[in-house]
C-alpha cells in the first residue's frame, strides 16, 4: 500500500465513522427541531447557515469557491434532491412518526442505490442476492408499520403517510447521491457541499416563507439548539464527510451508513425522548446491522461489484 493509498484509507475510515455516528444522532436533532420549527423553515435556516459558514471558511483559507454556471446548476440539482426533498422530507415525516422508526425506514435507501445503479449503468444487473435483499427490505418496511396500521385508524394513517414520505425522500437522496458520484464537478468536496447547502437552504427558506411558516415558527430554546447541532454535526461535518466519501469510495459502500444510523437513532430516541422500542423495532435494528455486512462488497468476494450486483461478461 502506497503512502497516498494509506492516507486515503484512514481518511475513509474517519469519514465513515463521522457519517455513521453523527448522522445517527441527527434524527434526534431533527425530531426536537420540528417540535417548534416547521421542516421547511428548519431546512432553510440550517442549510443556509452551514453553507455560508463552509464557503466563508474555504475563502478565508485561500481556497477558490467560484464555480462555473454549469457546475452551479448541477450542485443545485444535487442539493435539491439531497437537502430539499431528502432531508426536509425526513423532517416532515418525523412530525408524524418517532425518530428511531424514521431511521429504520430510511434503511431502505441502499435498495434505491441498487436500483438506480442498475438502471443507470450499462452492463450491470442485479444479482439473485440483490433481489433477495430488495424483497427483504420492502418486507421490513411493512413489518415496521404493520402494528400501527392494524391499530387505531388515525394513527395508522399518519404512520402510513410518514412512511410514504420517507420512501420518496430516501429515493430522492439516493438519486442525488448517484448524480453527485457521476457528475464530475471541478471543485473540492468542501466547496461542493457548501454550494449544495446554500442553494438548497435558499430554496427551502423561500418555500417556507411562501407557505407562511414564519407565523407558525416558535424559536424555542431546545429547537434552536437542535438546529445549531444540526448545522455543525449534521451539515458541516457529517454532510461534508458524506460528499467526500461519494467521491472516493464506491457508492454501495457509502450507502451502508443507512444500516448503522438506525442503531444510534433508536438508542438516542429511547434515551432522550423516551420513544418506545417495540419488538418489531428491536428485531429490525438487529437485522440492519447484519444487512450492512451483506451489502459491503468487501464481505462478499467473487464477481459481484457493489451491493448485490453482478457484472455481465
Amino acid at each position: 500500500m502506497t503512502q497516498s493509498a494509506g492516507k486515503i484509507r484512514w481518511q475513509a475510515i474517519l469519514a465513515f465513522g463521522l457519517v455513521y455516528v453523527l448522522w445517527g444522532s441527527t434524527y434526534l436533532g431533527i425530531r426536537i427541531a420540528v417540535e417548534n420549527i416547521p421542516p421547511l423553515m428548519m431546512g432553510g435556516t440550517r442549510f443556509l447557515a452551514s453553507g455560508a459558514i463552509m464557503l466563508a471558511w474555504r475563502a478565508a483559507t485561500g481556497s477558490p469557491i467560484r464555480v462555473s454556471a454549469r457546475d452551479l446548476l448541477r450542485l443545485t440539482v444535487i442539493g435539491v434532491l439531497l437537502l430539499c426533498v431528502g432531508n426536509v422530507g425526513l423532517g416532515w415525516a418525523e412530525t408524524m412518526i418517532p425518530s428511531g422508526l424514521a431511521a429504520l425506514l430510511i434503511a431502505i435507501t441502499p435498495i434505491w442505490f441498487l436500483l438506480l445503479e442498475h438502471f443507470s449503468r450499462r452492463g450491470d444487473h442485479i444479482s439473485r442476492s440483490g433481489i433477495v435483499g430488495i424483497v427483504m427490505g420492502l418486507t421490513g418496511v411493512v413489518v415496521l408499520i404493520w402494528p400501527d396500521l392494524t391499530g387505531a385508524v388515525h394513527v395508522g394513517r399518519m404512520q402510513l403517510l410518514g412512511a410514504a414520505v420517507l420512501m420518496v425522500s430516501s429515493f430522492a437522496w439516493a438519486g442525488g447521491s448517484v448524480l453527485s458520484k457521476r457528475w464530475h464537478i471541478a471543485v473540492d468536496p468542501y466547496t461542493a457541499s457548501g454550494w449544495e447547502m446554500i442553494t438548497a437552504g435558499a430554496i427551502n427558506l423561500a418555500l417556507s416563507l411562501a407557505v407562511g411558516d414564519l407565523h407558525r415558527t416558535v424559536w424555542a430554546r431546545n429547537s434552536v439548539w437542535a438546529i445549531v447541532y444540526l448545522v455543525i454535526a449534521g451539515s458541516m461535518i457529517g454532510f461534508t464527510a458524506y460528499v467526500w466519501l461519494l467521491r472516493n469510495v464506491p457508492t454501495p459502500k457509502v450507502a451502508t451508513y443507512a444500516y448503522v444510523n438506525p442503531i444510534v437513532a433508536v438508542f438516542l430516541g429511547w434515551l432522550v425522548l423516551g420513544e418506545k422500542i417495540t419488538p418489531y423495532i428491536a428485531a429490525f435494528t438487529s437485522a440492519s446491522s447484519e444487512r450492512r455486512l451483506w451489502c459491503s462488497p468487501a464481505a462478499r468476494p467473487g464477481p459481484r461489484v457493489g451491493c448485490g450486483f453482478r457484472r455481465r461478461s
